[in-house]
């Protein structure tokens, strides 16, 4: 049956139940829109901070995006900016009552439970020029090789940059396709609906939600969003956090204990990710505080 009627929910992001409510869609709809959730001021920095890497962004050879998309990845180690939009406390309250992982395991008879909080899987920017082609429709887990029973194992958030609407390639969903169980079912352009923003706006989409970025039918405009993509704490990131935003570099902009955290370098509990057998916090950035792991 066509999901194609479905709307998508919005919420304004200063609502007082604001963040009750988006869980409540995401489990239900798989996905919601958040109104205001950053300042017109907030996305136009990252707007510019973006520019220079979507301009010298080459064309992905696999052919996954369209020749007429244009990518910005890294955002950690792109600006002040960049990394505020990825520690949004609304974003970090939903993705942390959705992905944390509660595990009871016994060391001898010691009973012992521990938490693992969701990281950044990957940052990216998606400039869609006009003319632009639409992507295939896809759900972001297929790299995590993800089953029924892990879902939902991470979540992603498109801020708009420009206003994005069905003319200009905004965000296909499948709203429901998050509860599709059949891996045989595949998903149909009809099904889908666009996630049109302002800029300031956010769509929150759990990772096996079939979606996709739009066609850009104009001729003068360009869809621009900042992704922030999280998963459950013991997964492999997509993107090389450590590699696009090494150690050295971390320190020269003064991350903070919880950026370095939910960028990835503290310990999955209980004790996945560690450096010389300590937590990184400790090993590699001298920090000892209510969060270190201590193995």
């Amino acid at each position: 049956m066509s999901t194609a009627t479905v709307n998508i929910v919005r919420i304004p992001a200063a609502k007082e139940n604001a963040e009750d409510e988006i869980l409540e869609c995401l489990r239900r709809d798989g996905v919601a829109v958040v109104t205001g959730m950053y300042t017109r001021s907030h996305v136009e920095q990252v707007k510019q901070d973006l520019a220079p890497h979507f301009d010298c962004d080459k064309i992905d050879q696999s052919g996954f995006f369209p020749s007429t998309t244009q990518r910005a990845m890294g955002f950690f180690a792109i600006s002040r900016a960049c990394i505020d939009m990825a520690m949004n406390p609304l974003l970090l309250a939903v993705a942390n009552r959705l992905l944390t992982s509660t595990y009871t395991f016994y060391v001898g008879s010691e009973k012992k439970t521990v938490q693992s909080k969701p990281v950044i899987s990957s940052t990216v920017g998606f400039r869609i020029n006009p003319g632009g082609q639409q992507q295939e429709l896809h759900r972001d887990d297929t790299d995590f090789h993800a089953r029924p029973c892990d879902w939902p194992m991470m979540i992603g958030c498109v801020i708009a940059l420009t206003r994005t609407h069905k003319n200009n390639g905004a965000t296909l969903v499948i709203p429901g396709s998050h509860l599709w169980e059949d891996s045989n079912r595949a998903p149909l352009v009809e099904e889908a609906v666009p996630a049109e923003l302002e800029p300031g706006d956010a769509a929150i989409f759990v990772g096996n939600l079939y979606h996709a970025g739009g066609s850009n039918l104009t001729v003068d405009e360009r869809r621009e969003i900042a992704g922030i993509f999280m998963s459950k704490g013991f997964y492999r990131q997509a993107e090389n956090e450590y590699l696009a935003v090494p150690p050295e570099r971390c320190k020269e902009l003064q991350l903070s204990s919880a950026e370095l955290r939910v960028l990835g370098y503290g310990i999955s509990q209980p004790a996945c990710g560690f450096f010389k057998y300590k937590d990184p916090m400790e090993s590699v950035f001298g920090i000892v505080d209510d969060e270190t792991v201590i193995l």
